[in-house]
């Protein structure tokens, strides 16, 4: 499946190889009309679609990444974040804030999730950006906090530092 943000690069690629041959303003207004006629087209589908059906579509990375882009997303941007990290119940994190003025979503792990290694950590954040790329493009940074450590507890005293 390809994603919006794929999409983008690529797009981005073909326009950056135009430019280079002076091309650059007619692969722009080329862009920029598809992008009317796509807006205008997927308007209307929001438009006929019932209510109940919508949510399903809402649901979908995809979807909701056309509907942002279109600025058709009938939700608010805290509605679409709260569905991004829905999407993502093996992350589970806690909403401790939005700033829209600087883009910044503070997180805050609600289980660990495993051993608090900086590669889970890392995973989680991945999943996380990925999920709010579709849904919330408007959150540009996410200040994840980690998940307690646990205390690790041996069976035998430590060895002296020496020894290490």
């Amino acid at each position: 499946m390809t994603t919006a943000e794929q999409t983008g690069r690529r797009v981005q690629e073909a326009l950056d190889s135009l430019a280079g041959r002076g091309q650059a303003a007619v692969a722009e207004d080329l862009v920029r009309e598809l992008m009317a006629f796509y807006g205008e087209g997927l308007a209307r589908i929001v438009a006929l679609v019932p209510e109940s059906a919508l949510s399903a579509v809402l649901d979908d990375p995809a979807a909701a990444g056309l509907l942002v882009l279109h600025d058709l997303h009938p939700e608010p941007v805290a509605a679409r974040i709260e569905r991004a990290l829905a999407s993502l119940p093996e992350h589970p994190v806690r909403v401790l804030g939005f700033d829209p003025a600087d883009g910044t979503l503070r997180l805050a792990r609600t289980a660990s999730g495993g051993c608090g290694c900086a590669g889970t950590e890392e995973a989680a954040r991945e999943a996380i950006e990925g999920a709010l790329a579709c849904h919330a493009p408007e959150v540009t940074a996410v200040d994840l906090a980690r998940a307690p450590q646990l205390l690790q507890i041996g069976t035998r005293p430590p060895a002296p530092a020496e020894a290490r």
